[in-house]
């Protein structure tokens, strides 16, 4: 059984494959700011510019009260950051999290040292990233970038648009998620569909980077650029984020429910007790309530 259990848990992290990021990254050339939504200068100097210093991760909870951006496309809340750039390359992993089948779909603008847009990433950068054993479902992209030298620091803004909240994400049913993990028919039953809105959770992931690649950001100088501008009010250190509690599992929708339940049932009619409480596990994580009872019912009804 714990070989069964082990099969299960690296089928479920290693999934499926992603082709669509890699094609997405491909297919877009960040460089490109000519098609990137027109910001006022005075809007960029009103935000709240967090430091975000390599290395580092932030859970960022996007509400009515977050600043917000309504100017032109550009509609709802925004997180703004501020890197160094006088500290080599760096990585950047964005990820938006859905909750309740709803998220946040972002786009992303690098701004260099005097606030002019130097990088952008639309959203269709960030595509879907299906939920494993240590993560949930998202929207991710990567971004890798190098600031040019002379700036002492740049600057991404993270947004969404009108154009995104008129769409949707589509998601992988976590029965079907668990059946191509393990190798089983994948059940024809419907994927969950999550509501583009304009808040939302992000996490993002800085790390020293010194791959290839990198998109180049500010103009190169040959001598010591001025002072950096001041955006807002003077960056604090920025605090640890505090562990956030495990969310319990919301509960399962009924096609999915039943695709467990009559899976625990032939499991037990066929002898295979591992199997079947490998399913009543795995139900009961993904919040089914009917699952165990299900198991117990088999059981005696067998016996």
């Amino acid at each position: 059984m714990k070989k069964n259990l082990l099969t299960l848990c690296l089928a479920l992290a290693l999934g499926v494959t992603a082709p669509l990021a890699a094609q997405a990254e491909s297919t877009i050339s960040p460089a490109n700011v000519s098609i990137a939504p027109t910001i006022s200068t005075a809007t960029l100097q009103q935000l709240p510019w967090q430091p975000l210093v390599p290395p580092a991760t932030q859970d960022i909870k996007l509400t009515a009260s977050s600043p917000q951006i309504s100017q032109g496309n550009v509609e709802g809340a925004v997180a703004a950051f501020a890197l160094p750039a006088d500290r080599g390359s760096m990585e950047i992993t964005l990820s938006s999290l859905v909750t309740d089948n709803q998220l946040f779909a972002p786009s992303v603008l690098v701004l260099d040292e005097q606030m002019r847009p130097a990088a952008y990433y639309p959203s269709s950068y960030f595509t879907y990233e299906k939920a494993g054993i240590m993560t949930s479902d998202r929207l991710q992209g990567v971004m890798k970038l190098t600031p040019a030298l002379g700036q002492k620091q740049i600057y991404l803004l993270v947004y969404t648009t009108r154009d995104d909240l008129a769409k949707t994400t589509k998601l992988l049913d976590p029965a079907k998620a668990y059946a191509m993990g393990v190798g089983n028919a994948v059940p024809d039953i419907p994927d969950p569909i999550a509501k583009h809105i304009p808040t939302g959770n992000l996490r993002i992931k800085a790390t020293a980077e010194q791959g290839m690649g990198n998109v180049m950001i500010g103009l190169i100088q040959s001598t010591p650029a001025s002072a950096p501008v001041m955006v807002g009010s003077a960056a604090q250190p920025a605090a640890v984020a505090a562990p956030v509690a495990a969310k319990p599992a919301e509960p399962m929708l009924s096609e999915t429910e039943n695709y467990f339940n009559q899976a625990i049932k032939d499991a037990v009619k066929a002898g295979d007790v591992d199997k079947a409480l490998k399913l009543l596990n795995e139900a009961e994580h993904l919040g089914s309530t009917s699952a165990r009872k299900t198991f117990i019912g088999s059981v005696k009804g067998k016996g």
